[in-house]
Parts: structure tokens; C-alpha cells; sequence
């Protein structure tokens, strides 16, 4: 699926190359330079552990999500701070694993 991006974790992506990952994901936005969502949960308890669950992934791959919760909102956006603030494979990697933690939480 993602995997071709795999030898370049840490180089910023082509435009080319962020519309063909998007396919893959999408409920993912590009807004400039970063990757965006919005999930919505039950209630805010189901929100937190979201997050919680997401932390404990972006802390194994050593890469981690901005993000803001109002209530049952979880608004997350990737971006690689060490190679210029662009979108790299790393930001790609997490997206798919937030989906899938997404995915598992509901």
C-alpha cells in the first residue's frame, strides 16, 4: 500500500507524491504543508482514549501528531518538523496507523 515511500522516510514528498498517498487515505486534507483530520467520537471519553491509543503508536514510530480535542473532537495535523516543516513518508506512516487506531476505537 504506502510502502514505496518507505527509502525516503525523511525527505519532503513531492506534490505528485502526497496526491497519490491521499488515495489511500482519504479522509486526510492537505492544508500546505501538513496533513489534516477531524475525528468525531461518542464523548469525550471515547476521545481521550483515542488519543491515548494514538500516542502510544506516534511514540513507537518516533513521530508526533499536532493535535486539539474540544469535547468528543480530535483535530489532527502531521507535518515533519526536521526536514522543513514538509510532508514526508514519516507523516504518511502515522496517518495510515491513526486510521487505523480509528478504525479499531469504533
Amino acid at each position: 500500500m504506502l510502502l514505496w515511500f518507505a527509502h525516503m522516510s525523511d525527505i519532503a514528498l513531492t506534490d505528485e507524491q502526497i496526491e497519490k498517498a491521499l488515495h489511500d487515505l482519504p479522509e486526510w486534507q492537505r492544508k500546505g504543508d501538513q496533513l489534516q483530520r477531524t475525528f468525531e467520537f461518542a464523548d469525550f471519553k471515547a476521545a481521550m482514549a483515542f488519543m491515548v491509543r494514538v500516542a502510544f503508536e506516534a511514540e513507537a514510530q518516533g513521530h508526533h501528531p499536532e493535535w486539539s480535542n474540544v469535547y468528543n473532537q480530535v483535530d489532527v495535523s502531521v507535518k515533519t518538523h526536521h526536514s522543513g516543516d514538509k510532508i514526508t513518508a514519516k507523516d504518511i506512516t502515522l496517518a495510515a496507523a491513526i486510521d487505523r487506531v480509528a478504525a479499531a476505537a469504533n
